[in-house]
């Protein structure tokens, strides 16, 4: 099961997330003044990049809250998580830091190196 950092309750089995879609989404300002095309675009359209991508998440069986967070989709690992309204952390660090933390200790590392 993947498990998720909530910023705010710790770490959780994601049957208790809800995905929220693309993170850092600025509202129009004046939206009555959108026409048809760009409402649509703003609604619908969003970027679908292969690797690092910022996204928004709820604690939905949890505390509620919101926050983000920063996955890689072709790998489907989290990074970061940060809460809303906090700057994205640098993608370079957050990756360097989750490949830090992925590097676990093979379960025969007790054996001696030819294997006996």
């Amino acid at each position: 099961m993947l498990l998720i950092i909530c910023p705010y309750c710790g770490k959780r089995p994601e049957l208790e997330f809800t995905y929220g879609g693309q993170a850092h989404l600025a509202r129009p300002i004046k939206p009555a003044e959108l026409d048809d095309q760009a409402w649509t675009d703003f609604l619908y359209m969003r970027t679908n990049i292969k690797g690092i991508y910022a996204e928004r998440w709820r604690h939905a069986r949890g505390c509620g809250r919101f926050f983000n967070a920063l996955r890689d989709t072709t790998t489907d690992h989290f990074l970061s998580f940060y809460k809303t309204g906090e700057p994205m952390p640098d993608i370079a660090a957050a990756k360097a830091s989750a490949m830090a933390g992925s590097r676990a200790t093979p379960a025969n590392s007790a054996l001696p190196e030819d294997g006996k």
